[in-house]
């Protein structure tokens, strides 16, 4: 059917279309996921192109095919090229421009090496042997990807030989870098423009080079940031400004260097690049760091007016300090700009800001003149502001200010006239009794002080003499005669104190030197020390003698003439010093040595003491300091004491072990009683006094055995003093009296302490023994009673006094026990010490209050037993007859229950009191008494009972006899 034909015709076209389509959009997603992937990729044809080229080109279906694919390749290529020549560097820098031809150059160069493959020159060539209309069209487009790749790939071998400048100049360590790296960066600059194809025109040169100056001006304004380079280092700042401004100018410098260069070659074509675009941001931000430079220079310049040294000259730190405040003030507004100070659209905003600061400058600069002048007529020190004076000569400060400064000079005359009247005055105030430094002798130290007076003054006038005019003045004139004046008044007193001490000295040196090595002391005052303890000596060195060592020593040092005599004693001072020193702690040594002896012991060794002075007599008898056998004096005399030390020693060591025994014995107890069995338990009275008797036995016998070891002790030091053994020696007689003696006041000091002792405990309120309470009818008493407790304590007391029997005493001037001695009726003594120990008032009122204070505490403890007599008549009646006498009463049962009542209330009553009585020393146990009482109740209940039984049983009788005889009555 026709209509139906065409229907169909239309549906194939639209189909076709719709297939192109759709093949076109995916070629189109293809290609931007190659350029995506950063390659673009020829699609090969997907037929075989095996054969000859004519016998495919007369193919048509194979022509078809490859025009086809010719024909995405030209899209292909057309669309690469366009997008390339649409790209534009990405960044402000040159490195970005180097960036850009290396993009270009990598994607043109892939297709371009893709149109030179074999398969792709055989579809060319088929394309070309059938006469296809595409031929026309390959050669344009083939030719553009060529021109592009060779423009891309010279651009990139060109600019590479440029690239490391550019990162010098993006990325350098510093200035330093950037400003080596300029000069050369322009030389290869040059190169490009010569030998490049491309870059030797202004269209691509200019742009390259507004590229290099925006990436200095980036450079700079990273580095110079006004909100942190005020708070750096004043140095490190100034030269990052200056090398800042050095940077931006030489970047116009180089070019203009190169381009002369190419101009005087006269071969190449010149540069007329737009000055405007290269230099106008950089030249403007080059006038910035200027003044930046400018500002911190004005900073550093007053910061050198304002230093330590003005503060020490005027005197004022506080004042300085807020100038310097109002110095770092002026930096204030650039480190809080709200404005670029490097962009030129901020022009007038900055040199507003610089009017501001210049206009503070001047205002500073005005009020620093007027401190100097206020400053200035009151110096502290002249030499100090002359030193200041001349240092800002030499260093750069504000101009208006050191003009100021230099005219200031007749001010620190008038301070110079000051200094010397002050200096005068304390030498004329002085004089008679100048200060001395350490260790400086009178004359010597009186001639240094005037000298360290006159060089102050000196110092500072020949400090003016650098500057010739200031002294060649009038008024310097005057300052030069006063100063001349008081010199010469300074010398005059020198030389008086030089002759005055040469006439002395030779006068009393050579008597000082004749005088003995010792003194030895003879005063009325000494006299009991030197008979009891030794000698006393003392180095006979004149202080006057040592003073003349130290003036000429220092004399000559001060350029002074001294006499003979005096140099030859001074060049000997260290052998006098080592003789004096050794003499010195020699006799150190003997004082303390004899320091040490006790008066028993000064007469023990009294024989040894005169020994040891005969060898000391030369000292103080022959000898002076012009000697020569001083050293071997003091050789023997060290040796001669080291011989009677060693004696001593021996001695002291015998006496430690004598009074360590004595100690021993004087911290014996005499009084140790047996310990509690528990807690309610005591050791009965018997048992504690048996106690303290057996231990004080015991002791002793300790105590004996150490005061028998005295005598041999007391032997072996007779054998050390006279080499004798016989415990009798008459030299030691005084000894063992001293010996004797202190025994006698340890045994007192013994018995004296445990008897105090034991009257505390016995006061106290431990208890330390039990007594029981027994009822012996009719009495309550205590056993033991209070007389055989009373006799007990009496005899521990004067057991404790007695123990002193066994001392025996030494017979006179030995250390020999006394034999026993005959007495009245045969009877043998035994001399001890006893007999004095037991006279002693303080020990007889001790033991006489030892065995009162325990009756008392007895007494008291009768008072409280006399409560229990209360219960008297449970025992003291006659319990029958009373039982008897009641029961005839025929009492009721009421009676009865009364009686049974109070009996076994008492046996109740008697248990509920307490069984313990403690009374100081002594515990009264109450148990056994209480045992008694209750027993007793306890016995009138029973038998109270047996009576009110029989009553009853024969009540009970009775009423049954009668209930019988009724009974029977019925």
């Amino acid at each position: 059917v026709p209509g139906e034909a065409v229907e169909y015709h239309s549906i194939q076209l639209i189909r076709d279309e719709f297939l192109m389509n759709v093949q076109k959009f995916a070629s189109n997603i293809q290609r931007t996921m190659q350029q995506l992937e950063g390659e673009i990729k020829l699609e090969m044809p997907t037929i075989s192109v095996e054969g000859e080229v004519s016998d495919l080109a007369a193919d048509p279906e194979t022509v078809d095919i490859l025009e086809q694919c010719v024909i995405n390749w030209l899209n292909q290529i057309s669309i690469a090229v366009e997008g390339q020549l649409k790209k534009t560097p990405q960044g402000k820098g040159p490195l970005a421009e180097i960036e850009f031809w290396r993009e270009r150059n990598a994607t043109l160069s892939a297709l371009h090496e893709q149109t030179k493959l074999p398969i792709v020159r055989k579809v060319l060539d088929v394309i070309k042997e059938s006469d296809s209309m595409l031929v026309a069209n390959l050669q344009p487009v083939f030719t553009e990807l060529f021109k592009l790749h060779t423009e891309a790939s010279d651009n990139v071998r060109f600019l590479s030989t440029v690239e490391r400048y550019f990162k010098n100049i993006t990325h350098g360590s510093g200035f330093h870098v950037v400003l080596d790296t300029i000069p050369a960066m322009m030389s290869a600059l040059r190169m490009v423009w010569i030998i490049s194809r491309h870059y030797n025109k202004d269209e691509r040169m200019i742009p390259l080079m507004e590229r290099i100056a925006w990436e200095i001006a980036e450079r700079v304004c990273r580095v110079v940031n006004l909100r942190t380079l005020f708070k750096e280092n004043r140095a490190s700042a100034q030269n990052k400004t200056l090398d800042a401004r050095n940077t931006l100018k030489l970047w116009k410098k180089a070019y203009f260097d190169t381009r002369a260069k190419i101009e005087a070659s006269g071969r190449e074509a010149r540069w007329e690049f737009d000055r405007k675009r290269l230099f106008e941001r950089t030249d403007y931000m080059a006038t910035i760091c200027q003044d930046l430079s400018d500002i911190l220079q004005v900073l550093e310049e007053f910061y050198n007016i304002f230093g330590p040294e003005l503060k020490a000259v005027t005197g004022d730190p506080k004042r300085i300090d807020d100038v310097l405040c109002r110095v770092d003030g002026l930096v204030t507004p650039m480190e809080n700009l709200t404005f670029d100070p490097f962009s030129i659209k901020s022009s007038q905003f900055w040199k507003y800001v610089m009017d501001e600061f210049k206009i503070e400058v001047l205002v500073i600069e005005k009020e620093a003149k007027h401190f100097i002048d206020e400053s200035f007529k009151t110096l502290r020190s002249a030499e100090a502001a002359f030193d200041m004076l001349l240092k800002f000569k030499h260093i750069r400060s504000r101009e208006a200010v050191n003009r100021q400064m230099m005219m200031k000079f007749n001010d620190i005359l008038a301070q110079y006239c000051k200094e010397i009247d002050i200096i005068n005055k304390i030498f004329v105030q002085n004089l008679e009794n100048p200060p001395l430094c350490k260790n400086h002798p009178p004359v010597a130290g009186a001639i240094y002080w005037e000298r360290s007076l006159f060089f102050r003054i000196k110092h500072t006038i020949l400090r003016f003499q650098e500057v010739q005019e200031i002294l060649d003045s009038d008024q310097g004139q005057e300052v030069k005669q006063k100063y001349l004046e008081v010199g010469k008044t300074m010398k005059e007193y020198e030389d008086r104190k030089y002759e005055q001490w040469m006439e002395a000295t030779e006068q009393v040196l050579p008597a000082l030197m004749k005088k003995s090595l010792l003194t030895k002391s003879s005063t009325a005052a000494e006299e009991p020390l030197t008979l009891e303890r030794g000698a006393v000596f003392a180095i006979n060195f004149s202080p006057a003698l040592r003073e003349i060592i130290n003036e000429t020593k220092y004399l000559e040092q001060l350029g002074f003439t001294v006499p003979e005599l005096a140099r030859n004693v001074a060049l000997q001072e260290d052998k006098f010093l080592r003789y004096t020193d050794g003499i010195q702690r020699m006799l150190d040594h003997y004082h303390t040595l004899i320091g040490t002896l006790n008066e028993a012991e000064s007469v023990l060794l009294n024989d040894h003491s005169q020994e040891l002075l005969r060898v000391f007599r030369s000292g103080y008898k022959r000898l002076n300091w012009n000697s020569l056998g001083i050293g071997d004096y003091i050789t023997g005399c060290k040796q001669a004491i080291g011989k009677f030390e060693s004696l001593v020693h021996q001695i002291h060591k015998n006496a430690d072990d004598i009074s360590s025994r004595l100690t021993l014995i004087e911290a014996i107890n005499l009084f140790k009683y047996p310990a509690a069995k528990s807690e309610e338990e005591l050791p009965g009275v018997k048992e504690f006094f048996e106690h303290i008797e057996r231990e004080r036995a015991r002791d002793v016998d300790h105590m004996v055995r150490w005061y028998l070891a005295i005598g041999p002790l007391l032997t072996k030091v007779e054998g050390l003093v006279v080499h004798t053994n016989t415990g009798k020696a008459p030299r030691l007689a005084s000894y063992y009296e001293y010996w004797e003696k202190k025994i006698y006041e340890v045994l007192t000091k013994l018995v004296l302490k445990n008897l105090q002792s034991f009257n505390s405990l016995i006061l106290g309120n431990v208890p330390l023994f039990q007594t029981e309470t027994i009822l012996t009818a009719p009495e309550i008493i205590l056993h033991p009673n209070t007389n055989e407790i009373d006799k007990m304590c009496f005899h521990c007391v004067r057991n404790c006094v007695e123990i002193t029997k066994h001392f025996v005493r030494w017979m006179n001037g030995s250390c020999i026990e006394c034999p026993p001695q005959k007495g009245e009726e045969e009877e043998v003594v035994l001399i001890n010490f006893y007999n004095d120990i037991s006279l002693n008032p303080q020990i007889i009122e001790q033991a006489v209050m030892i065995p009162q204070n325990v009756h008392r505490i007895l007494i008291n403890l009768m008072k409280y037993l006399q409560k229990w007599k209360r219960y008297r008549p449970l025992w003291k009646l006659d319990k029958a007859i009373v039982m008897e006498k009641f029961a005839a009463k025929k009492p009721p049962c009421v009676a009865y229950d009364e009686k049974l009542q109070f009996y076994s209330n008492i046996a109740y009553e008697v248990m509920r009191h307490p069984l313990i009585k403690d009374e100081h020393c002594i515990r009264l146990q109450l148990g056994h008494l209480a045992n008694t009482v209750q027993e007793n109740a306890k016995s009138w209940v029973i038998s109270l009972g047996k009576l009110l039984n029989e009553s009853a049983k024969e009540e009970l009788y009775n009423l049954h006899e009668e209930m019988e005889v009724l009974n029977r009555c019925v």
